[in-house]
């Protein structure tokens, strides 16, 4: 293909109709009126030699050569965005630059109120696009250059990714205020004993929860499965189901909902860290620097313990599951 025959303005519209599925709204996102807009899809189409777009009684649709297109056109975008911004000029107040940013909808509600509002009063042209990722999706969407920075935990990952470790939590049980075991010190065959709730998208509950109880040979009693944490709160507190969840979080859902009880889990969980991930190819960047440093930030002040919260719950002493003591903690008035 001979790249000075075309246009790389077409990039810039065909992400935009990617993104938005609808010719007059890319349009709008980039500064075409809807006739320009399809004229550019036209020409895309002969460039690709496919529709990309298909109408369909539910609307426009990408097709599956469309699909494929997504994070490319993005990451190339992206790179070329680097390319002509100077680092050094960086200045945050001015820069009209976008971010791609890993979180979870967990880690969306323990941060994105404080970083938004960061965002505003430090960089208000700055654009942030959310994205939520399984880990190794994370990895690679971090080694494509389509993901800027990530905050995970426990990420398995080669030498090209660094790690910086920003927060400590821990795993706690949540469940409704008025649950018979929220009032009683939990045993370990009392905690397997009850209906547990599990967010199955998280590595979190499994891996400091389920995958102790698998060394002592022992598990819990599953009856719900959820693929996100949201919902979580609203059903324990309106059922006999309980959730394992990390502090932070659970600590957040008790401040703002009445009805929860928070208790510590009846074996040793160790402690974990959240942390930021991004490649050491952006390690001498200054946005991406001045990125982190207002994530991590934001991360701190998210600790709902500074608006009072109580002591941290105790977990089992070292030695094992069935070693410790579940002793409530926290229980809204």
């Amino acid at each position: 293909m001979n790249l000075r025959a075309i246009d790389l303005n077409l990039l810039v519209a065909l992400d935009a109709l990617l993104a938005e599925r609808h010719v007059t709204r890319a349009g709008a996102r980039v500064g075409l009126s809807q006739p320009a807009m399809s004229n550019a899809l036209s020409r895309l189409r002969a460039l690709f030699g496919d529709a990309l777009l298909v109408r369909t009684p539910a609307g426009m649709e990408l097709t599956p050569r469309a699909l494929e297109l997504i994070d490319p056109v993005r990451g190339v975008l992206r790179q070329v965005e680097r390319v002509m911004t100077t680092e050094e000029a960086f200045d945050p107040l001015d820069s009209r630059r976008s971010f791609t940013l890993r979180l979870s909808d967990l880690l969306g509600r323990l941060l994105l109120p404080g970083l938004t509002a960061r965002l505003r009063a430090q960089a208000p042209h700055v654009t942030l696009d959310i994205v939520h990722l399984p880990p190794a999706g994370t990895v690679d969407a971090l080694e494509a250059d389509s993901c800027d920075l990530a905050v995970s935990m426990g990420l398995a990952h080669g030498g090209s990714i660094h790690a910086e470790p920003v927060l400590q939590d821990r795993m706690v049980c949540l469940m409704a205020a008025d649950h018979p075991a929220a009032a009683k010190t939990l045993s370990l065959d009392e905690f397997l004993a009850l209906r547990h709730l599990k967010v199955s998208i998280s590595p979190t509950d499994s891996r400091f929860a389920d995958d102790v109880l698998i060394k002592a040979r022992r598990s819990r009693h599953v009856v719900l499965n959820l693929p996100h944490w949201l919902v979580v709160p609203d059903v324990v507190r309106k059922t006999d189901l309980v959730a394992v969840m990390p502090e932070r979080l659970a600590r957040l859902f008790l401040r703002d909902r009445p009805g929860l009880a928070l208790c510590g889990l009846p074996f040793a969980a160790a402690p974990f860290a959240w942390s930021l991930y991004w490649h050491r190819r952006h390690g001498s960047s200054r946005a991406l620097a001045w990125l982190r440093r207002l994530v991590a930030e934001a991360m701190h002040a998210s600790d709902p313990r500074a608006d009072g919260g109580s002591e941290m719950p105790r977990t089992g002493r070292a030695g094992g599951a069935g070693q410790g003591s579940g002793r409530r903690v926290a229980k809204p008035g």
